[in-house]
């Protein structure tokens, strides 16, 4: 069972958020490329990061808490999928509260021009 603890919590990460895509339907994976624009270029940097600090002795990852199946970089798959899901996840969380709390500001909301601007233009089409 310890092979499985880095697959384990990310799995309990998926259990523990992605029912927000269903129940308050947050739209988060039906905008996968959205996400993914925002996520890989920081992944990308934390994934160079784990390749020279595991290159360089600095890091390791504890072989009796991963599947063994080792990606480019020498990384495991479960820290590929890390970088991956708990983004996803901390999103989701993000658009969750979006939906409970109508008024809560993160800024990104468009202004009313913008909005108005976006109608015209559809409308033209």
């Amino acid at each position: 069972m310890d092979s499985y603890g880095y697959a384990v919590m990310l799995g309990f990460t998926v259990l523990a958020s992605f029912w927000l895509e269903i129940i308050y339907k947050v739209r988060v994976l039906a905008r996968f490329k959205r996400a993914l624009a925002a996520i890989l270029p920081v992944a990308a940097v934390f994934l160079i990061w784990d390749f020279y600090a595991v290159s360089a002795g600095h890091w390791s990852f504890d072989q009796e808490q991963i599947l063994g199946i080792i990606g480019p970089f020498d990384i495991p798959l479960e820290e590929y999928l890390f970088f991956l899901i708990v983004p996803i996840a901390a999103i989701m969380t993000i658009e969750a509260v979006r939906r409970v709390m109508k008024n809560w500001s993160v800024g990104d909301e468009m202004s009313d021009e913008m909005s108005d601007e976006i109608k015209k233009e559809s409308d033209e089409l």
